[in-house]
């Protein structure tokens, strides 16, 4: 699944893993879902080293993203549906211009929604475990005036930075933000969390198109 939002590009598959990680062993808790990010050099500029090429671990924004990507799709999908698998979800950046973890949720739920449809081909669930699809946006305050899908230059400018992650009936899954250069008030809060809301609703309307559902 190649998701787009602007000029960001992100690829999103899902694999099925036939076991769970140790921890889940012997626990008859049904299956796992686990997510990894990366962004390819050439996603920005300037060239961002390969990771694992420089000796060090993996970085901590790569980290933070990708437990954030897991987290979502895990609130979507009832794991104790699974059989005793795991759900690999790969998100790579091929184009980056902000909003690259949005972008990769928005397409991850995609391609997990198809992954699932496989499983269910081939006989593997017990029962339809997804509850439903999840959608996310950037909003922040760019010049005092809320803003939608920052790109880079908008999110280098913005006084506030929110990623919103939404749930299909709308409640929320995750918010995360912080004011860069000033604090800011309870109303404008509000109505960057209502303006993310809605484009969260339309986002999912245009997932439900690709998936004809």
């Amino acid at each position: 699944m190649l998701a787009e939002c602007g000029k960001t590009k992100v690829l999103c598959t899902v694999a099925v893993q036939d076991q769970v990680p140790q921890w889940m062993y012997k626990r008859d808790a049904g299956g796992w879902l686990t997510a990894e990010y990366s962004m390819l050099p050439g996603a920005g500029q300037p060239r961002k080293p390969r990771e694992g090429r420089t000796g060090r671990p993996l970085d901590g924004r790569s980290f933070e993203i990708q437990r954030l990507i897991g987290r979502a799709l895990r609130c979507a999908v009832d794991l104790g549906a699974l059989p005793e698998v795991t759900l690999w979800v790969d998100c790579d950046v091929i184009a980056a211009d902000g909003g690259t973890r949005t972008t990769a949720i928005n397409g991850a739920i995609v391609a997990l929604y198809d992954a699932l449809l496989w499983m269910e081909e081939q006989k593997q669930l017990p029962k339809w475990p997804l509850r439903g699809l999840v959608s996310a946006c950037s909003v922040g305050l760019v010049g005092g005036t809320p803003m939608l899908d920052l790109d880079y230059h908008e999110d280098s400018a913005a006084d506030v930075d929110l990623n919103i992650v939404c749930a299909s009936d709308g409640r929320l899954i995750e918010v995360q933000g912080a004011a860069e250069k000033k604090p800011f008030a309870l109303d404008q809060f509000h109505a960057m969390l209502a303006m993310a809301q809605e484009a969260c609703t339309r986002i999912r309307e245009l997932q439900s198109k690709v998936l004809g559902l």
